[in-house]
Order: C-alpha cells, then structure tokens, then sequence
C-alpha cells in the first residue's frame, strides 16, 4: 500500500548551477573489481525504523531499507521501474497454468538459506500468506492486496519449489512476497505484531541487523552465511539525520550519502567549482600527457581549496547525484462537498492551470525534465507511459469560465451579508487574518498578478456553521464581491488611487476598531463592547475589499464568482515545515492562476505532523498538494488512492486512500480488470483507460515527477540517486583510489 508523502523530503526549489541527469538514476555504476573491500557506509535517513517489519501500518523509509538488505526481495525492480527475478534467491518463477485456477510456480535457488541455516521453503510463503491474508484481525497489517486472492500455498512437485494457486486471475503476483520474512516471523500474530519490530529471527540478505531500535543509528553488518557476492562493505549505518540538519551533518563529514534540497545542492556543486577539480581524471584517461597535466591541475585546486573556508572545504568531497523521483505531486481537489463536488468546478479548476509553468517552477534548475507529468499511473521514465491529460484539458481561461457559469458561479453577483460570516470569532479571525501576505502567485518572474490567497491563522477551528464546513465558511468569509461602482474605479488602472484608499482607510478603521474594543473591555459595559465589534466588522470589510481592489488592478484576477449569495472561495491547505517550501510555492501560483477566473482561495498552512491525519485524511480542505510514490503495481497499488468512496453503516464514508472523494464504478471496474489480466498489452490498455477516466473526472491533478537530489561522498560507487531501480547492496562500496 502506498503511503502518501506531504512535502516531499526533496524540497527541489531553483539551482541554476545544476548539472542535467546522465541517466534514469545517478549511482556511478561501477565493476566490483574496482571497488575496496571493506568499510562502512554512512547513510541519513529521516528516523530510526519504528519497525523492521514493512508489513506493518508505521514502517517508514529506514524499515525498508532494512528489509531492502537483509531479506529475499524475490523481484527487484530495474531503473525503468519493471520487476527482474534476483537469481540470488530464485531460479526462475512463472505462471504455469490458468485453468481451472492461476497456478505460479516458484523454483528456489539451491543455496538460498536463512541465516539459521535452514532452507528457505514453502513453509516461509505459507505463513506468510497467512498472515497477510486479512483474515486473522490479530494481524497488525497495512495491506492485503493480492494476498486475499491466494487460495493456497504448497510444495511444488520439484525440489525447492513453491506452488502458489490463486482464487482469480492475479496479473501482480510478482509484487507478493517481497519482501519475504521467515516463518518465526509470520507464524504467529506476537511476533509479527511485536517481535519484528526491533530484531528479525533469522535473515536471508547480503547484510544482517547488529543493532536496531531505539532512536540511535540502526547497523547493519556482513552476514557470512550469505551466499551471493561478497559485499563489498563491512557495515552500513543508517543515521537519523532530519532533512533540515542534513547540511550541518555533510559540512562536518558525519554522513557518506543523504538525500538532500535543492539549496545544498547548489552549495556542493558551488564547493566543487570554487576550488578547481573535486577530484583526479582516472588515471591514463587521457595518456602520459594527461596524467602530467591532471597531476599539476589537481595540485592547483587543491591549493586554492585550502584557501577556502572550512565548511565549504568539508562540502567539495560530495557531489549530487540526481534522478527522477518514482513519485509526483499532484493538486487533489475534495469533491465531498461544496463547489468542488460538482464536476464542472473541479474541470474548471484543471482548466485555470497552465501545468507547464507550475513543472517548470518546482523543477527550474535541477537538470532534470521539467514536462508536466500526464498519467496518474504510470511516470515519464516507465515503459508504458502515455500523456492521458488531454481527457480533462489543457489550459483554457475561457472554457474554465464557461463551466463555471454552466455551474451557476456567475460574475458581478453580490454577497449576502453575513455569508460565511455566521461562524462567531473564529470565522472572523479566519478573514482578518487575510491580511497577511497577499501575492497568490509567490515571485514567478511577474507572470502572475499579485493578490489572491488569503491567509487565516493557523489555529482555525473545525465544525460545521450552517450546515457549511467551518474551514470553507472560513474561506468564504474572507473574500467579498464588489460592486459595479467600485468594479469601474478599479478595471484597466494598475494605479488606481482609490484603490490605495481604500486599502489605508481599512488598515485606519482596523487600528481604530482594535483600539476602541480594548476600551470597551476595560470598561465592562455590553453595548460599547457590542459597538466596538460592529466597528471591527466594519473595517473587516473595507479591508477586505481593498484586497480585492488590488487583486482586481493587476489585471491578473476575474472579479469573484458568486452563486446564492455566496462566494466561490475555496480552503487551501498546505504544509508549513521547512521541507515543504516548494510545495507552498507551487499553492501560491496555482491560487494566483484560480483568481483569473474568480475562484478565489485561502491558504491555511499547518504543522507538517497534522497535514494528513487532520486535514486531509479528515475531508478538512478543498484544495491541497501533496505527493503520491509510483508503482510498478498500478494495478494494486494505485486501486485503493482512485476506489468510489462507499458508506459505511454508521453513515460514514469508506475513502480507503482516495482522500479527493472521488470516484465512478467505472474506474473500479477498470482496476479489477486490469489486476485479473494476464496478458501484459491488455492490461496496460485498460490501465490507460482507467488513467483517462481519472483525468476526466478531475479530482487528482498531477504536476510534475518529482527530482531526486542525493549527496553523496565522490568515493562511493553504486549508490546515489536510485530512480526506480532497487540498490543492489552487496556492490555498494568505496572505489581504491
């Protein structure tokens, strides 16, 4: 099951020194005859593994990289994102008959053997199967996909054999068992619940667990019972290393290989060329000649490094490694309620963006594609993919405003007073903290206007008022329609003076107001603390409409839409940590974009902690960005993010990951068949139809394929900016020279 990621741990924002990618993934692929034996390879990660059992709902990065080198992974995937059969633990696995049931026969390699010393079997699958199942409640388990469709485990007919029988059709069955734990592990609901999580039993990798729990670095070392290739490393630690401390840990040489932004990127790669050559030409790359001419280049550099300062001297022994990520961001748009709820807003909404510039923005600089990304399902760099964007539509300011007056969301209509307003303090909080920083577009170069999301504080409450969600009562009542007389002092006049007065005279009543309330509290008396909120209420809306006036005098903004009095105003949620800055940028542009078809938004950020559980698993946002991983599973990975939402008996909504709420039979249909079909080209038809399906309805709209940008000591080989592809740990190492 895919695990949705706020703020991608990369905050990829501009650096215009970076160099483009040289392939799919950046690891300095290198023969294991040049690399050293021996060493220890130091690598951050976000935290210590809460578990070291991937099955379960909190395994985290750390967990799987754990599993990754330590337990069979009988499928791994390549830098395209297609599975390869690891000829370590199999020796080949197919589907051998599909009549009267799917039948998959695995063949075990000769030597594959837990570390205890006992041969994996399909004992292992069994109990594994078992476990995942979803049968036994007692089984803390995340998912079960295609473990329910296992009708049973056995011996196949041949030595090291494993015959796995299927219920119906399971064209995903390479992702199963993978990784693969020992029957100590599955075998009973304790140790798969509690056991795992601090010590596996018995392990079957290139590596096994030294030292695990806590929240201290996790070592993993040799294992000499592995049969495989030597690993070129003795140990690896995984170092807790936050991402906003990741760049103190490389300037103090704490780390070997980190995931880094985009700033510190550009900080090694600036370290690298200030003082000549990060390192030698390999020797007799270039003759005699060369070897002299590199010998008295790299004597040079070394000597205006010692001039720099220390930190950037620490930085100039990494360099970036970078690949595109198998993940993307994507705008989700809550089609429970509200305006969002009706197709045609949500296609207007598509329509208002230009994906070109939001791709191009978020990934300015990195060297990588910058191309919006077109498929839900399948990313730029899989076989497979095709542009399935066109079923929603590009961008196209007047076929968004025609679906919005088709809507009913009209020009030029009044607000009802009071509207969005009726939710007591906090909805006026809400609007009066929209007065903080007002440029929906963020700096894009000036192809935006200014103007746009207002802002509320970030401690807003939950709730309904009227029937209305507070968090979009809240967003109505911060914008405000103008009338046709103020409309006319502001259209075409970029310098409007009444529109500056307005906006002083606002900010005049506010101070007045704020000033005449804390008299009226000090004094105790009801009707001069009632006239002293009627007067905040005052300058609340002139303030409001000078922000609108000023919004409307860039000529980047449609006058709000309105519908029953009510404006088309929209609740945007965004992560506030120092790791989402690019996500928050990207918010302001797409708000800046809304406002030219008078869709007017309020940015609300929050803790990154609170982001998912709060806010978006809650239903509590209209609008939000966060990012998805890829599959080489769609089929089964991707079924549960665009599954129909069904009600529950207590009334609820079953969303399973589909935290937009939308969703059609039709897409489902198309899931179950794609994951029942065996032959590959159909299935990946039915994939694209599925893909188009969820462009058209418009609930998930993806941006842009993530970058990945990796720091990584210039010594180490095998190792960076995977992309898709699985490391291959036992050729992970230092090269000689």
């Amino acid at each position: 099951m895919p695990l949705p990621l706020a703020g991608c741990s990369s905050d990829q924002g501009r650096t215009d020194s970076a160099a483009p990618a040289r392939d799919p993934g950046e690891i300095r692929t290198t023969d294991r005859q040049q690399i050293s034996t021996g060493g220890t390879l130091r690598w951050a990660v976000d935290a210590a593994p809460g578990t070291l059992n991937v099955f379960q709902p909190d395994a985290d990065e750390a967990s799987r990289r754990v599993a990754g080198a330590t337990l069979p992974t009988l499928f791994t995937l390549d830098a395209q994102g297609e599975p390869k059969p690891d000829e370590d633990y199999l020796r080949g696995a197919e589907v051998t008959s599909t009549e009267p049931r799917q039948t998959v026969v695995y063949k075990l390699a000769p030597k594959a053997r837990w570390n205890d010393g006992r041969r994996i079997s399909a004992a292992d699958f069994r109990a594994q199967w078992k476990a995942l199942r979803g049968k036994n409640d007692a089984y803390w388990t995340a998912r079960n996909a295609g473990y329910d469709r296992i009708r049973t485990v056995r011996k196949g007919e041949g030595p090291g054999e494993v015959e796995v029988v299927f219920n119906k059709p399971y064209a995903d069955w390479r992702s199963l068992f993978a990784p693969l734990y020992p029957k100590q592990t599955m075998g009973n609901p304790s140790a798969f619940n509690d056991g795992a999580r601090k010590k596996l039993p018995a392990s079957a990798g290139p590596f096994r667990v030294a030292r695990a729990g806590g929240k201290g670095k996790t070592v993993l070392e040799r294992d000499p019972r592995w049969w495989g290739s030597r690993p070129k490393l003795e140990r690896i630690e995984l170092k807790p290393v936050p991402q906003g401390k990741r760049a103190k840990a490389l300037r103090e040489g704490e780390v070997d290989l980190a995931r880094i932004d985009a700033r510190t990127a550009e900080k090694i790669e600036s370290a690298g060329s200030l003082g000549g050559p990060g390192h030698p030409h390999r020797k007799g790359e270039h003759g005699e000649q060369g070897e002299h001419a590199d010998h008295d280049t790299a004597a040079a550099g070394a000597r205006r490094a010692a001039k720099l300062p220390k930190g950037v001297r620490a930085l100039r022994k990494y360099e970036v490694r970078k690949a595109m990520e198998p993940a993307y961001t994507q705008l989700a748009l809550n089609g429970a309620s509200g305006p969002l709820s009706d197709e045609r807003v949500r296609r207007a909404v598509a329509r208002a963006l230009d994906r070109d510039e939001l791709a191009s923005e978020a990934l300015h600089g990195t060297g990588l594609p910058d191309e919006p990304l077109g498929n839900h399902l399948r990313m730029a760099n899989q076989d497979g993919y095709k542009d399935n964007s066109k079923a929603v539509g590009g961008k196209d300011l007047d076929s968004a405003q025609s679906l919005l007056a088709e809507a009913g969301w009209e020009t030029g209509g009044g607000i009802l007073r009071g509207a969005g307003r009726g939710h007591g303090k906090s909805g006026g909080d809400g609007a009066e903290g929209a007065d903080g920083p007002e440029n929906g577009a963020g700096k894009s170069g000036g192809k935006q206007g200014q103007g746009g999301p207002a802002e509320p504080p970030s401690g807003a409450g939950k709730g309904n008022v009227s029937g209305v969600p507070r968090f979009r009562a809240e967003a109505q009542a911060a914008a405000v329609a103008l009338s046709p007389r103020q409309l006319e002092q502001v259209v075409d006049r970029p310098l409007s003076l009444t529109t500056s007065t307005t906006v002083q005279r606002g900010a005049l009543l506010a101070q007045a107001a704020q000033a005449r309330l804390a008299a009226a509290e000090e004094s105790g008396g009801k009707r001069a603390l009632s006239r002293a909120r009627s007067a905040q209420t005052v300058a609340r809306d002139v303030r409001a409409q000078g922000r609108e006036m000023r919004l409307l005098s860039t000529g980047r903004a449609a006058a709000v839409r309105t519908k029953e009095g009510k404006p088309l105003a929209l609740r945007f949620v965004l992560p506030d940590g120092d790791n989402s800055r690019r996500i928050r940028a990207t918010g302001k542009r797409i708000a800046g974009m809304l406002n030219e078809v008078g869709i007017r938004t309020q940015i609300k950020k929050v803790p990154d902690e609170s982001y998912f559980k709060d806010h978006i698993a809650a239903g509590e946002y209209d609008l939000a960005l966060y990012s998805w991983p890829a599959s080489a599973y769609p089929a089964t990975d991707a079924r549960p993010i665009y599954a129909k939402p069904q009600p529950a008996p207590d009334g609820s909504l079953l969303v399973e990951q589909n935290y937009t709420r939308v969703g059609t039979d039709k897409i489902d249909q198309l899931f179950e068949r794609a994951a029942g079909e065996l032959d590959e080209g159909r299935r990946r038809e039915l994939m694209q139809k599925a893909d188009a399906r969820i462009w058209a309805v418009a609930g998930s709209l993806p941006l842009h394929q993530n970058g990945q940008l990796v720091a990584a000591d210039r010594r180490l080989v095998n190792a960076g900016a995977f992309g898709f592809a699985d490391p291959q740990y036992e050729d992970i190492g230092f090269t000689r020279h």
